[in-house]
């Protein structure tokens, strides 16, 4: 007799990664160009040595140097195998069969997996015209349904980001018993000081989650580590519901080594930044429509050309990453790789 399997699992969307192809530049993840730095190596190279001893399963250092770091409550924090891990957790201990998650359109792509997922119904609200959240559409896509609503701030993969104003005025109109998951995956990359810290929100705000993560910044996304900051009660949930022991020991000491030594990653997430100006300013001179970025990426809304280009980049030795129907998003590389880049972006003809 065949094992039986849930009846929605067919509706259940694909976790599309960036391609990896030998000979060819990879832009199309989000990562850091650079490896971890070698302090950071060294950590996780003499926390192998314990392999063969289970991790701390309450990521105990980790969870009080993040607390210090951010001065808040060591109980307010959950730390998961990434941010992403994170989002599947909070569905798990927040809604129930039926319940509602909201989000925006295009975001995130995890968010309507780990909404099914965890049996709920995936909301989608539609970006503006500026590839931005419409918040006052997402507030009034709330129902009484709703438990859960995911703001990514800056937003992935159009890189655009709403402002304080923007945001305040969204979460004053939220019911309390809603929590709001603000995804900061891409905070150490913003520069605009109009856009809001989720931290500073969520000492105003009972029902604000905030995410991070030492995948981008911290140059760690092979070692899955992330965080979330929200009311105490949502973190112990968060605790409960995870897998256990999943943050490995090299992830942990390679977080923590990577917390020692932030300035110099920031300067380096400076140097990203710097990279994604050039890059916006090289394709709107070429006639690319690319929105304001707060990340370490841009996104190019090409619509049904999106896979088109794609291809045209690959055959130059770039791989980005489309979103079929939408448009292309491309990671902040080094110079010689974003040159690499805009040269084959000037070769497609718009």
């Amino acid at each position: 007799m065949p094992v039986r399997l849930r009846d929605d699992l067919a509706a259940l969307p694909t976790y599309v990664a960036g391609r990896t192809v030998p000979g060819a530049v990879k832009l199309a993840s989000n990562e850091m160009a650079l490896p971890p730095l070698p302090a950071v190596l060294s950590a996780i190279h003499r926390a192998v040595e314990a392999g063969n001893r289970y991790p701390d399963i309450a990521v105990t250092t980790l969870t009080a140097r993040l607390a210090e770091h951010h001065g808040v409550d060591p109980a307010r924090i959950a730390v998961g195998t990434g941010s992403v891990a994170l989002c599947g957790q909070l569905v798990q201990a927040v809604c129930a069969p039926g319940d509602e998650v909201v989000f925006a359109w295009r975001s995130f792509e995890a968010y309507p997996i780990v909404a099914l997922a965890g049996h709920a119904r995936a909301v989608r609200v539609p970006l503006d015209a500026g590839h931005v959240h419409d918040l006052d559409a997402m507030a009034d896509a709330i129902t009484d349904r709703t438990r859960l609503v995911f703001v990514c701030n800056p937003n992935n993969p159009t890189g655009t980001a709403v402002d304080e104003t923007a945001l305040r005025a969204f979460l004053d109109r939220v019911p309390d018993d809603v929590l709001v998951v603000l995804d900061e995956a891409y905070r150490e990359f913003v520069s605009d000081p109009a856009v809001p810290d989720g931290l500073a929100l969520a000492e105003e705000y009972d029902n604000i989650c905030v995410l991070r993560t030492f995948s981008k910044a911290h140059r760690l996304a092979g070692l899955r580590v992330g965080y979330a900051v929200g009311p105490a009660e949502l973190a112990a949930a968060l605790r409960g519901v995870a897998v256990p022991f999943g943050v490995s020991t090299p992830a942990q000491a390679g977080a923590l080594a990577a917390l020692d030594h932030l300035d110099e990653l920031l300067a380096d997430c400076a140097g990203a930044v710097s990279e994604v100006a050039r890059m916006t300013a090289e394709l709107r001179s070429m006639g690319y429509e690319v929105p304001p970025s707060q990340t370490n990426f841009v996104w190019l809304p090409l619509g049904e050309r999106a896979v088109e280009f794609s291809e045209h980049a690959l055959e130059n030795k770039v791989v980005v990453r489309a979103f079929a129907g939408d448009g292309v998003r491309v990671s902040a590389g080094t110079p010689e790789e974003v040159d690499l880049f805009l040269s084959a972006a000037g070769s497609f003809s718009l």
